[in-house]
């Protein structure tokens, strides 16, 4: 990993959360090496990244990521705040996206697939539960390739909060941001690109003026494989009530209700899950590409201070791009 970083290979970060938490054995590590493979057939190298006896790891061995899958819930789910924990201690844990986010762009990789980011939790106003994926993304420069927020959140706050903090949240070849499982949501998004080169573009404008923090870049579950927005919340809302009947709290909500709506869906939305996570790997994978054709980008192998960008060169105006435009 160290090498392609190096010599200005296109790398793409994946998350290890999925595999210990998002997913049962034996799928979740068939499904994160299918990613990997999805990731290289676009000319890119895939880098998982974890906390691995106490080290920052960026870019697992097929060893490491069975482990990871046989383990299961076992493995301590690490957000930003485990790091230095996990580090202390020589322990290993799975990252989340906001873990991820932070230990990629310590190494330099600046384009990161995974399913869906976290966001404002139904009932946020009672609870105060809110993703520390959103926080992550205002000030670590990472562009997340992903499905939109998951679709258990409330997804009109989590665009709200994501404005708050000047996150630009582009949709890739749609108006209106994915609902995970669901291509659409009925919220409309300001921006819209069509290309993974707008991508790259809008990517180096966005790091090479100095504004710094993360991309959201949504990407739509391909048609044949979502779930329709009415059946999936239906179904969600079932799961919501179910763990308010159950008492089910804090970090234990999420996972429940992924179960619960797998339960309910037959299966299929773990299916829609695999599906959207492929697919937003092969994006992320054609951004990366794109992003290494800009040399100054390629440059950065390494980040001292996150919010310390070297100077870049002078930029393509994004204008030029007539596939790039504003929505609306």
């Amino acid at each position: 990993m160290a090498a392609a970083l190096a010599e200005g290979r296109p790398v793409v970060a994946l998350e290890s959360t999925i595999i210990s938490h998002g997913m049962p054995w034996p799928q979740n590590v068939e499904t994160a090496l299918r990613v990997e493979a999805a990731v290289r057939e676009q000319g890119a190298v895939p880098a998982t990244i974890a906390v691995v006896d106490g080290r920052l790891t960026a870019g697992l061995s097929g060893t490491q990521i069975e482990a990871l899958g046989r383990a299961g819930t076992a493995v301590p789910k690490a957000s930003r705040r485990d790091l230095p924990l996990l580090m202390a201690a020589g322990a290993t844990g799975a990252t989340t996206v906001a873990a991820t986010m932070f230990i990629a762009a310590r190494a330099g990789i600046r384009v990161f697939a995974t399913g869906g980011i976290g966001g404002v939790h139904r009932g946020a106003e009672r609870s105060f539960d809110v993703s520390a994926d959103l926080l992550e993304l205002a000030r670590t420069p990472v562009a997340v390739v992903c499905a939109g927020a998951k679709a258990i959140l409330d997804l009109k706050l989590t665009l709200e909060l994501l404005e708050t903090h000047g996150v630009p949240v582009v949709g890739y070849g749609t108006d209106e941001l994915p609902a995970f499982y669901s291509r659409r949501s009925g919220l409309k998004l300001p921006w819209r690109l069509d290309t993974p080169q707008a991508l790259a573009q809008m990517l180096h404008a966005q790091w090479a003026s100095g504004l710094g923090g993360g991309v959201v870049i949504a990407n739509p579950i391909a048609a044949a494989h979502e779930i329709a927005h009415d059946e999936i919340t239906a179904h969600i809302e079932q799961a919501l009530a179910e763990a308010q009947a159950q008492g089910v709290e804090g970090a234990a909500v999420t996972p429940f209700l992924l179960a619960r709506v797998a339960a309910l869906t037959g299966g299929r939305s773990l299916a829609a899950n695999i599906e959207l996570v492929l697919g937003n790997a092969r994006l992320g994978g054609q951004i990366a590409v794109a992003l290494a054709t800009l040399t100054a980008l390629t440059t950065l192998t390494a980040i001292p201070e996150i919010t310390a960008l070297t100077p870049l060169t002078p930029l393509t105006p994004l204008a030029t791009l007539p596939e790039a435009g504003r929505t609306g």
